[in-house]
């Protein structure tokens, strides 16, 4: 058990109007200011380059173990994250996710080509919510008709999110695990007729030497989800907003659609489109020339360590040339997303059809973007002009 030290002085208070209202500058004044933070609501926040990669390399230091519901394996430490992680790894298989790359560009040209032209659109709410619901149920095997409700479950999560309205949050959580529910019974009631896919797979895996159980495959097919249609969605709008707001750069693109992977991780770098991540400190430790005591939480900001100026340099300077292994995207260590190349697919699909089945796409004049507030990122709205 865990012995919960006194608590230390805020540094700041995270949650502020100022924080909330730009998140990545304020991030980037905090490293500035203050890199390793202390506040109320998010404990210990870690905002440099080389606290965070440190915090990511040293597991047993900084546990991974920080909810009270079980998380697979995310929420994990090795031993136990081991065996999860291997059975995760197998369902993202190079094989599997080139395999899907036709159904996600059939799907890609679907929503770019339904977008109305010439009149304002929310490129949120009319192609990246929609694009991120379409391809996780496709590749997890879901059936169509869940697109409509996964999009209004996204909007009652973004407006209890907005509203910090906790208990909804968690009736909201919970109406999600009831899809899962619903897809798995049906599932087992099938048996052997069961569509051949990764949630019928995820009943017939074992770890341990025994089969998963509910609670862990329910586990599993949230992170998965959850996670995707909040950070894919941030992407897609991320990308947007900087193509429109950097017409040449935009221009270059389309004329040069080979530097795309490239360009995706260098704006995603630049605009995070997860926020942080949580730890707990095991024992206790100095960091930043700050010590924190065993048991507080640690928040990895990965909004700001990939624009650490130490490794970066300006930025907002946008290079192609940057070394890929420095770029903290989709982590690093034991806990390194183990669907990167499915996103990567993912995103380099979409945002070649934007590309090739538009002229052009501009910010709406005099209309600004609604920035999302934390723990999301990017945008909730983007007024923009398709042509």
């Amino acid at each position: 058990m865990r012995l919960m030290p006194d608590k230390p002085q805020p540094d700041w208070d995270s949650r502020s109007d100022t924080v909330l209202s730009d998140q990545i500058a304020a991030y980037d004044k905090m490293r500035s200011r203050c890199p390793v933070a202390y506040s109320d609501y998010l404990g210990w926040s870690l905002f440099g380059h080389e606290d965070v990669v440190r915090a990511l390399d040293d597991h047993r230091t900084f546990s991974s173990e920080v909810s009270r519901h079980l998380s697979v394996p995310s929420g994990m430490d090795p031993p136990r994250h081991t065996a999860y992680r291997r059975l995760i790894e197998r369902h993202f298989e190079p094989e599997r996710v080139e395999a899907f790359e036709p159904l996600c560009r059939a799907i890609s040209v679907d929503l770019v080509s339904s977008l109305e032209r010439g009149v304002e659109i929310d490129l949120v709410t009319q192609l990246a919510q929609r694009f991120a619901v379409q391809i996780q149920c496709a590749f997890l095997g879901w059936p169509d008709s869940l697109h409509q409700p996964l999009l209004q479950w996204v909007q009652k999560n973004h407006e209890a999110t907005l509203a910090r309205d906790t208990s909804a949050m968690a009736a909201i959580a919970l109406e999600f695990d009831g899809y899962i529910n619903q897809l798995l019974a049906a599932r087992r009631e099938a048996g052997a007729a069961a569509p051949e896919d990764i949630t019928s797979d995820l009943l017939r895996e074992r770890v341990n030497d025994r089969p998963l159980n509910h609670e862990e495959i329910v586990s599993i097919l949230r992170n998965w989800t959850v996670g995707e249609l909040g950070t894919i969605t941030a992407c897609v709008g991320i990308l947007g907003h900087y193509l429109a707001e950097n017409p040449q750069l935009q221009r270059r693109l389309r004329e040069g659609p080979h530097q795309l992977p490239a360009a995706i991780d260098e704006i995603l770098r630049m605009h995070a489109p997860l926020i942080s991540n949580r730890r707990v400190a095991t024992r206790p430790v100095e960091i930043g020339g700050r010590k924190i005591a065993a048991g507080e939480r640690v928040t990895l900001m990965w909004a700001s360590a990939n624009r650490d100026e130490a490794i970066f340099g300006d930025p907002d300077d946008f290079r192609l040339d940057r070394d890929p292994a420095q770029n903290l995207l989709y982590g690093r260590g034991i806990h390194v997303c183990p669907g990167a190349q499915l996103a990567r697919l993912e995103l380099r699909v979409v945002m070649e059809e934007l590309l090739k089945r538009t002229r052009k796409f501009t910010l709406v004049p005099g209309r600004q973007p609604t920035i999302a507030i934390y723990p999301a990122s990017g945008f909730s709205g983007l007024p923009m002009l398709v042509a």
